[in-house]
């Protein structure tokens, strides 16, 4: 069983899968290409039945099926798997979109003309021949081969225990480095880098990465980065659209277009209104309608990120070096073994042609003796008896060899013209001539380099063309949520319970005051909303608890959901304890530059002041905020500069402001000094804001909210002063109409919010304007700002947009 698995495992790496370095073919390509110059089928020739060519192949050099031998034809003839075609095809090749051929009794071909590269000079034993499966005729176990195809072309096969994946590149680029590595023996492969931007894929497309393509080229092994050519156009009456004119190599486009439908009609691309194949023949084009309200660089991304408009492509130079040994090679090797292989060809071609033309001027030198002395040779062969002894007669008188005694007895009479005589001597001296030039070729290894180097000029001139692939030297970064998420406003509800989600502000329309609103979530009973913000997606949101520990997260990591859904479970994206609850939320990535300290203040009114930067790096268990005595929880986490003031409000009415300096800054785990003394047992502290500079006392105002659905604006010049730590003055008049204070914050009147959202226990939400809400005194009971659907109902939360 090993023995046998060996021997197969061998024919198969060496026999099939994979390609000889030398000319960049698998054994089956070979003798396609083969059988095809046998049959005369040059780029010049009529094209000729597919049927008649597989047979070839088939009956004379490889036994196996026909489809195979024909797929193998047939990717020879595609433009997009091909960087230069090697078989010139008529009829139906198949398609970029995975369409497969028409069967081969319908389709016709020849070889190309660069093809012919592969094959030039093999008549003169450039190469070794081996018998064919049968012995019934030759085949060459290489091709001479000056085309660079192991590079040209690339190539992918799967053998035992090993494959190789080599990308197509530039024949100009190529030429240019052999020639380069010629001159320079001692060259790296940065030095040749310099000629081989990189792979260059018939589709075209984009790669990334300098650092990662070098690394491929030096070890021969590497990953790079491949992308569709798209851009970003306004069509009149479609909008926006996403316009891909190339692929990524090895795509098929039919796939990719389903895959896109697929994840749009999933909802896991959103944005994308229609989508269309508008390619013809030989050019891509895939136009992608966007949403009005889409946006186009994060469509882009995010079609790079899902589908195969960027794939990489693993590069392993694996090839079979001196026709046993398969080896992983870096640039520089598979263009050294190239120039070997080349050197090897033009050795043995101009020994071909050295032995010719000693051959040739050995029978001119014997013909010029016969003209010399043509009456004499006439003699002597009319004195024979027949052709053999006129030519032992001859081989005897005049010192002849056999070769040079027959083409004198083939000679015609009209050779003995002047005029012939003259082209026997010219082509004998030109024939001595090409011996010396070749016979010093021969000696000199710098002239042979010097034939290749001319040779790859040559190629370069005929058959060259420009770079079809872009090659750009940063590398593709890694998407990010940010690239792929729009950074749009957001407004991002918690509940009491601990639910949470975010929606889109223009999800509650704008009402007039005292209007009853709409249902902003289904609550469970007994829950209800707690935290209400707007924010930007892109955003980090510190998550502060009751217990003192603060978590954090993106803004787009909280679940998107529809106006009246419930949300997701807190406990899903924090590690919180079973009695530990959310208490404060603060938008983090939208504070300002002169923001440095975090103020918090707890239940009962203790006050901390802690620097921002202990909080830039939260871990994912989180980290401790403040330290609490008894049973005091952390309800409120505002920003400061640490030159603002503080205003507390509690929830029986009363209110105290004073500066911020009035509180040291303390490190995380210190427990905090008392903020406001709470007269009364019931009481707690339901607001805190933080006063800065913007703010003064004629420009700012309190916005206090009460449980009934009252509200009010008091200008701040009506709050004095205080020193930390004292019971404050009274800021609302608390009646059991208006119910409780629940909220209360300072606002900028210079730059007022537009509107307020304010939530109900029962779900319900109200969005009004700001401006609506009457300025009164300090000691009034304000306005209706909400009515309820439900008897019972009061207040829960309330922010403004």
């Amino acid at each position: 069983m090993e023995t046998s698995y060996l021997d197969y495992a061998m024919s198969v790496i060496i026999a099939r899968a994979l390609p000889d370095v030398r000319d960049g073919l698998k054994p089956a390509h070979r003798r396609i290409l083969y059988a095809m110059g046998q049959m005369g089928l040059r780029h010049t020739a009529r094209h000729t039945k597919s049927a008649k060519v597989v047979g070839e192949v088939l009956g004379n050099y490889h036994p196996h099926g026909d489809s195979a031998v024909y797929d193998t034809m047939v990717r020879l003839a595609q433009p997009w798997n091909m960087r230069e075609m090697l078989v010139d095809g008529q009829g139906n090749f198949g398609s970029v979109d995975g369409d497969s051929a028409a069967a081969y009794r319908y389709t016709e071909a020849r070889l190309t003309a660069i093809a012919e590269e592969l094959l030039r000079d093999l008549e003169k034993e450039t190469v070794p021949f081996i018998p064919n499966f049968d012995g019934t005729r030759q085949e060459p176990t290489v091709l001479p081969a000056l085309l660079p195809n192991l590079l040209l072309n690339g190539t992918v096969g799967i053998a035992v225990g090993m494959a190789t994946s080599i990308p197509p590149h530039n024949l100009g680029e190529l030429c240019d480095a052999i020639v380069y590595l010629i001159g320079h023996s001692n060259a790296s492969v940065e030095d040749l880098l310099q000629f081989v931007k990189g792979p260059d894929f018939p589709t075209g497309g984009t790669i990334f990465d300098q650092s990662e393509i070098t690394r491929a080229y030096a070890t021969g092994k590497g990953a790079i980065v491949t992308r569709a050519k798209a851009e970003i156009v306004e069509e009149g009456k479609h909008g926006m659209q996403i316009v891909v004119s190339e692929i990524p190599y090895a795509v098929n486009k039919a796939s990719l277009l389903e895959h896109i439908a697929e994840l749009v009609s999933a909802k896991k691309l959103e944005g994308i209104r229609d989508l269309r194949d508008e390619s013809s023949k030989g050019d891509v084009r895939i136009v992608i309608d966007l949403k009005k309200d889409a946006y186009p660089k994060k469509v882009l991304n995010r079609l790079f990120h899902s589908t195969e408009l960027q794939t990489t492509f693993h590069v392993n130079m694996l090839a079979i070096v001196d026709g046993i040994q398969p080896r992983v090679l870096n640039l520089k090797g598979i263009l050294e073994e190239y120039v070997k292989h080349r050197k090897e060809v033009v050795r043995r071609r101009t020994q071909f042609d050295l032995t010719k033309a000693k051959e040739r001027a050995h029978i001119l030198e014997g013909l010029k003796i016969a003209i010399l002395h043509i009456d004499e040779v006439i003699a002597t062969i009319k004195k024979s008896e027949d052709r053999d002894d006129a030519r032992v007669n001859l081989i005897k008188k005049f010192k002849l060899t056999e070769p040079q005694a027959n083409a004198i007895l083939d000679m015609r009479l009209s050779q003995l013209a002047n005029l012939e005589r003259l082209k026997v001597e010219t082509e004998l001296k030109e024939k001595l001539q090409l011996i010396r030039d070749l016979e010093a070729l021969l000696k000199s290894e710098a002239k042979v380099l010097g034939v290749i180097t001319e040779e790859l000029k040559g190629l370069k001139a005929k058959y060259g063309n420009p770079r079809r692939t872009e090659v750009k030297v940063a590398g593709v970064k890694e998407f990010r949520a940010e690239d792929l998420i729009p950074n749009v406003s957001a407004i991002v509800m918690v509940t009491k319970d601990g639910y949470l989600k975010r929606v889109p502000p223009d999800t509650f329309k704008t009402q007039g005051r005292g209007g009853k609103g709409v249902i902003g979530l289904t609550t469970k009973e007994a829950d209800v909303v707690e935290h209400l913000f707007a924010t930007m997606t892109h955003a980090d949101v510190l998550f502060f608890t009751t217990r003192g520990r603060v978590f954090q997260l993106k803004a787009y990591d909280i679940p998107e959901a529809s106006r009246t859904a419930k949300g997701q479970a807190l406990v899903n994206f924090l590690n919180l304890s079973p009695a530990e609850k959310v208490s404060a939320i603060l938008p983090i990535s939208d504070l300002s530059k002169d923001e440095k300290y975090l103020v918090m203040v707890t239940k009962y009114g203790v006050i901390k002041k802690v620097d921002l930067a202990s909080f830039a790096n939260v871990r994912k268990a989180g980290l401790i905020a403040l330290k609490l005595r008894g049973d005091d929880l952390l309800t409120y986490v505002k920003p400061s500069t640490g030159h603002d003031e503080v205003l507390l409000v509690s929830r029986q009415g009363q209110a105290i402001r004073f500066r911020e300096k009035d509180v040291r800054a303390m490190g995380r785990v210190a427990a905090g000094v008392r903020g406001m003394k709470l007269a009364k047992k019931d009481d707690i502290v339901v607001g805190m804001d933080v006063i800065g500079k913007g703010c003064s006392p004629d420009s700012c105002e309190v916005l206090a909210i009460m449980e009934h659905g009252y509200g009010k604006r008091t200008k701040l010049n009506q709050y004095r002063v205080q020193g930390r730590g004292g019971s404050g003055i009274k800021t609302a008049e608390v009646t059991p109409k208006t119910g409780k204070l629940i909220t209360a914050f300072v606002i900028n009147a210079k730059a007022p919010p537009t509107d307020l959202i304010v939530v109900s226990k029962n779900g319900q939400v109200i969005r009004l304007p700001y401006a609506e809400i009457r300025i009164a005194g300090r000691a009034t009971q304000g306005v209706r700002v909400m009515r309820f659907k439900e008897e019972g109902d009061e207040v829960a939360s309330v922010t403004y947009v």
